[in-house]
């Protein structure tokens, strides 16, 4: 007779999973940064890959391309993609929020470009990443434009 209950009784239970995860369990979130703390030490160091990564530089010895050369190389611009992907994501936590339209607008431009970065740095395009390197500046001149407040101090 046990045997009879316990598939009913699992499935009982996996209903009662299925629907408590549907709805999901009420989440506070939290950080230990502020935006400014999150631009200084995650955003900003993603980007400078991304951007140390891309183009040349002409000088009297010659011209020197920055794309990756080597599989980790070409990770690294793929990792920083991924960090800057999300942190659009995290710019858009409770608490870190601005205001409406604009504010959102900006991190899903850091979300985007950043996946399409990836996918880049996955194909070793160093076009590609020129090119979005070039965008994901945007994305942050339109940002700062909009909402960058000068310390005093």
């Amino acid at each position: 007779m046990f045997v009879r209950q316990l598939p009913l009784g699992l499935a009982l239970w996996t209903l009662v999973g299925c629907s408590e995860s549907e709805t999901g369990p009420t989440v506070n979130y939290s950080s230990s940064l502020d935006v400014e703390q999150l631009m200084h030490y995650v955003l900003e160091p993603a980007a400078d890959t991304i951007w140390d990564s891309a183009g040349t530089i002409a000088t009297l010895e010659g011209v020197e391309d920055l794309a990756p050369t080597t599989d980790e190389g070409w990770f690294r611009v793929q990792h920083a993609a991924a960090v800057v992907s999300e942190s659009g994501y995290l710019l858009l936590m409770p608490g870190r929020t601005m205001d409406g339209d604009d504010w959102r607008e900006i991190s899903h431009g850091l979300v985007s470009t950043g996946a399409s970065l990836m996918t880049a740095a996955e194909q070793q395009d160093a076009d590609a990443v020129f090119d979005l390197g070039g965008q994901l500046y945007n994305v942050c001149v339109a940002c700062h434009q909009r909402y960058w407040v000068e310390n005093d101090q």
